[in-house]
């Protein structure tokens, strides 16, 4: 009899699997690994040293909510040693970059053993769709119908990770669509995505902060709470949480005149409309997408690239 472990993107994935019937233990995998600074070295104590500096400096996590939360759950995944591992990871950004990096993990540390992802398809609109719209039918019949990695897969995934945590992005430009044969569906739209998170060359603003803008400036919302419900609905790709829009709305507050209601200042409309460039004031050294510093790049785009800053 074979024994099965589930790692999840999330509590609510987590508590959707309870209530199906299928066997195995369940494993939380509670990062968001595409903010801040990221290394290789998937579960090592400088790893976790690494995310707990960002996730304390950007967002206040305190050292007993970051073990009780995550590295309990980190440490319950290390004491698990089943046959198979399936993979539930949603499509967007947040989820695939979280994915790629367990697979890194599982490489490394659950050799030989058989690994096996889940994904949804599109809808009819041709979006793709979590996992929480989907009905208790449909979730067994994905969980049925599971891919399998090779060893190939498993190597490409890591190799992604390698370079989404080296301190040059560049080589993610083309090295993510050349493997059309890759069980990874999401990840080509997920890596695109993430190089525009890089500063663009027209106004200093990257493609999130620049939707910011614009949804803010193209509706009357009477607060805050109302920008970021509509931003997070209108996401898209990136697969955030209310956290991380209300704290991208912090570093660009200058730009406002107020939250509530929201209103745009002088300076947010020039820089909206690419009058001013802001990179010079919203720069910062501490700043890291991956392993990339986030203002030593600029996202040109006309070509869709990136153009390295010398120092």
């Amino acid at each position: 009899m074979s024994s099965f472990l589930h790692i999840t993107n999330g509590d609510f994935t987590t508590e959707i699997l309870r209530n199906l019937p299928i066997e195995g233990e369940i494993i939380t995998w509670r990062e968001m690994l595409c903010e801040g600074k990221t290394t290789t070295d998937v579960g090592s104590e400088d790893f976790w040293k690494t995310r707990f500096d960002f996730l304390n400096s950007s967002y206040k996590i305190t050292k007993k909510t970051f073990i009780d939360f995550t590295l309990k759950e980190y440490r319950n995944l290390c004491k698990q040693n089943q046959d198979e591992i399936i993979l539930w990871f949603d499509h967007d950004l947040f989820c695939q970059i979280n994915m790629i990096a367990v697979v890194s993990w599982l490489k490394r540390y659950r050799k030989g053993r058989k690994i096996t992802i889940i994904q949804t398809g599109p809808d009819e609109n041709k979006r793709a769709v979590g996992f929480s719209k989907l009905t208790q039918k449909e979730l067994l019949k994905l969980h049925e119908n599971r891919t399998t990695l090779t060893q190939d897969d498993i190597e490409y995934a890591d190799y992604i990770w390698q370079l989404y945590c080296s301190d040059s992005p560049i080589r993610l430009e083309t090295v993510h669509k050349f493997n059309p044969s890759s069980p990874f569906i999401y990840l080509t739209d997920a890596i695109s995505a993430h190089l525009q998170r890089f500063p663009s060359i027209e106004n200093g603003l990257n493609s999130i902060e620049n939707t910011i803008l614009s949804t803010a400036d193209s509706t009357q919302f009477k607060s805050e709470n109302e920008l970021v419900s509509t931003l997070l609905n209108q996401q898209g790709v990136y697969g955030f949480g209310d956290i991380q829009y209300t704290n991208k709305l912090q570093e660009l507050k200058k730009l406002f005149s107020s939250f509530n209601p929201v209103k745009l200042n002088d300076i947010g409309k020039e820089v909206l409309n690419n009058q001013l460039n802001y990179y010079r004031q919203i720069r910062s050294d501490f700043s890291y997408l991956g392993g990339a510093r986030k203002y030593s790049y600029l996202f040109m785009n006309s070509t869709n690239k990136l153009l390295k800053l010398t120092s």
